[in-house]
């Protein structure tokens, strides 16, 4: 591991998030190994999701809005005839079912009911919050509590390929989507249930995963190895 103390850097750090892992703690681990000063994210990731993170150091943090704000793409694979508490394959069983052979006519239709500007409503395991509680831990608490639906976009949702109940798709969306909703959705809409099996983020705005490094080797080399200067709008 290295450690620098005194470099000063402003700019973007692009890491391909392993599993296991929260975004703070990329964040806090990329903070511990090179003190660089002021240290966030640009939208993220659950902590099963594996995929691009952009990592804001110093000057650059002022730009988080531009990546939370534009549209982000993904891999993901839906588990049919399985519903969860947290919509994905981490939580509990709520109900399971054969989902049966679903004609292709009828999964683009139901593909094509959630294209467009849609409305979602978000999970109870999240972390928006409720009372100044994060939703999550009330979901943990058994509770659940009415959420406002709030308008998102979703600008590509094509299938990849489906092999006996497991559904992969491309997804590119807007801010504030959540993939795992839409996989439930997506179930309810074609009548058997389902849940999200795993999620790997391919882009952020105009960066993407194939340019980014694996965490590990990011923290084994110079920060300046792995940094992309960046200059906030303000400063042209």
């Amino acid at each position: 591991m290295t450690e620098n103390s005194d470099e000063k850097t402003d700019g973007i750090v692009l890491v391909d998030k392993p599993p296991g892992i929260t975004s703070f703690g990329v964040v806090a681990r990329i903070r511990r190994c090179f003190r660089p000063g002021k240290v966030g994210h640009g939208g993220t990731l659950d902590p099963e999701a594996t995929g691009l993170l952009v990592i804001l150091v110093g000057k650059a943090c002022r730009s988080a809005g531009q990546f939370l704000q534009g549209d982000k793409s993904y891999l993901a694979a839906v588990r049919l005839g399985r519903e969860t508490d947290t919509q994905d394959s981490t939580g509990r069983t709520l109900s399971e079912r054969d989902p049966g052979e679903i004609p292709p006519e009828r999964l683009a239709r139901a593909l094509e009911a959630f294209r467009g500007e849609i409305l979602q409503t978000p999970p109870m395991f999240s972390a928006l919050k409720h009372r100044g509680r994060a939703l999550y831990h009330l979901a943990r608490e058994g509770k659940e509590v009415p959420r406002e639906p709030r308008r998102v976009r979703i600008t590509e949702l094509e299938e990849l390929g489906c092999s006996g109940d497991l559904l992969r798709l491309a997804v590119t969306c807007s801010k504030g989507t959540y993939i795992r909703t839409l996989a439930h959705d997506l179930g309810r809409e074609l009548g058997c249930g389902a849940c999200l099996e795993w999620l790997r983020r391919t882009a952020v705005g105009p960066w993407r995963v194939e340019q980014a490094r694996p965490l590990e080797e990011v923290l084994s080399r110079p920060l300046a190895d792995s940094l992309i200067p960046w200059k906030t709008q303000a400063e042209g």
